[in-house]
């Protein structure tokens, strides 16, 4: 992402983002860890520079949701940074950062994995301890070894259940007959670009939660932001035209982060050095932090006794 100008400062407009570092054993409400993972992934990628992209460029945006009424999502909740996992890619890499999210999960109501590329999906969910898997993606990600194609597989084989595996978005042309049958063999649940749209975003996320989450289990969501329209994320190397706009994955990711069985989220396939000129990739990764962040704030907490709990905040998903 380009180097930004200085930003302006106005003691009445906080900026997000510099939140304070995570420590252990010390409970928060969310907790964010950058993944600088590259290594095995099937395109040529500097993924590896996008977690601290994505902090500098949460700055650009204020804590606050307008409401009524309008409400600091740093007042309502506590937000940490727990920084990156060094070298998070092969097998050590993989284990610290089980561990590391393990951890975290611990003392945390949400950790937030900033994206390197999706191959982080396979040991933030396991770190997590989930039970149930959320994808919005174009792709199965059900490929054969270890790349970032092929955390879905990689978590199956591990004895994650497919039928709480719920992949939103696929799309034509960006797959193959062979791994859409290995989907429905496995009996993943199989939400198409049209049938989403179809459904409307909040029915479709309803759902997924409901299949997922299960008997209340915990559920991990896998944000790749190559759903997205090309011409919205162009830092994504797979993304194709005519996937989601940047207004619906956020409301999905909104939508999702509401649900208190979702434990766990990653932000992925972000080439921060392939960006546009306007940082518009990077930006939306950003937003969907705080995406994560509002839905979030919406949920019942120990909080919800307070005047200013945020428990009956709404959104138009």
């Amino acid at each position: 992402m380009p180097a930004s100008p200085t930003l302006s400062h106005d003691e009445l407009w906080p900026r997000a983002g510099d939140w304070p570092a995570a420590h252990a054993n010390a409970g928060a409400d969310a907790v964010l860890l950058g993944l600088p993972a590259w290594r095995t992934s099937l395109s040529p990628t500097g993924a590896h520079a996008t977690p601290a992209a994505v902090r500098e460029a949460l700055r650009r945006y204020s804590p606050t949701l307008i409401g009524p009424p309008p409400i600091d999502l740093d007042v309502v909740l506590r937000i940490t940074d727990a920084g990156d996992v060094d070298e998070p890619d092969g097998p050590e890499g993989e284990a610290r950062t089980r561990a590391r999210v393990r951890e975290l999960a611990a003392a945390a109501r949400l950790v937030i994995a900033l994206g390197g590329d999706n191959s982080v999906t396979y040991p933030v969910a396991q770190g997590a301890g989930v039970r149930g898997l959320i994808t919005l993606d174009a792709h199965f990600d059900l490929r054969d070894g270890v790349s970032n194609g092929s955390p879905v597989r990689r978590l199956v084989a591990d004895g994650l259940d497919p039928t709480r595996i719920v992949q939103l978005g696929i799309a034509d042309f960006a797959n193959s007959v062979a791994y859409a049958r290995r989907a429905a063999d496995l009996g993943i649940t199989v939400v198409t670009l049209d049938e989403l749209r179809g459904q409307g975003m909040a029915a479709a996320m309803d759902r997924a939660l409901r299949i997922a989450g299960a008997d209340g289990g915990a559920v991990h969501l896998d944000i790749d932001v190559d759903v997205c329209d090309r011409s919205a994320v162009p830092a994504c190397p797979a993304a194709v035209p005519g996937g989601l706009s940047a207004a619906e994955l956020r409301a999905l990711v909104r939508r999702a982060a509401r649900d208190e069985r979702v434990v766990s989220a990653d932000i992925v396939e972000v080439d921060a050095t392939a960006d546009a000129a306007d940082g518009r990739t990077v930006r939306l990764a950003a937003l969907c932090v705080l995406e994560l962040l509002a839905g979030l704030a919406s949920r019942p907490s120990p909080a919800a006794a307070s005047p200013s709990s945020p428990v009956t905040l709404e959104e138009n998903a």
